[in-house]
């Protein structure tokens, strides 16, 4: 577990952009904190690592945002966003199991609500909020996992 204290919207920024170099474009990362604790500007982040420009904003409405990015890489992010999901079931509805592919990078806020019912990811994020600091938790679940936390280390770490 890598343990990262987060002063502003800029560092998480810059995070979540070590983040996306260090998955190399695949594995599924859980993203857990209350409301407000900086998930989705960690997602925007990875995903702008990868070199998109637009708006990334929470999918709450429609559970999945989907990135399919051709430059400078090609590389399939989906970010969901469980918040406002009432029932695991209706993962189904929308097809969860075909988001997670070897080569996809799938980005989940709010796990906790859909436990048991998601495919195994490679790292646990947990964001806690100590007024306008962020304490970020990184834990390693799978091989990649370790690697990209072993990545992280050694930047955070120098």
């Amino acid at each position: 577990m890598i343990e990262i204290t987060i002063d502003n919207e800029q560092q998480m920024l810059e995070l979540g952009e070590r983040l996306g170099a260090a998955l190399d474009g695949h594995g599924a990362v859980h993203l857990a904190g209350d409301l407000g604790a900086g998930k989705t500007t960690l997602s925007r982040g990875i995903v702008r690592s990868y070199g998109y420009e637009g708006a990334v904003k929470s999918p709450t409405f429609t559970l999945v945002e989907p990135y399919n990015l051709e430059q400078p890489v090609a590389v399939n992010i989906y970010h969901f966003d469980l918040y406002r999901l009432s029932s695991p079931d209706e993962l189904d509805y929308i097809g969860v199991d075909d988001y997670f592919s070897a080569d996809a990078l799938c980005l989940i806020e709010w796990p906790e609500k859909a436990e048991g019912f998601l495919p195994e990811h490679d790292l646990y994020i947990r964001i806690d909020v100590s007024g306008e600091t962020r304490n970020i938790y990184i834990c390693g679940t799978t091989a990649h996992g370790e690697r990209v936390c072993e990545k992280l280390r050694i930047q955070y770490e120098s």
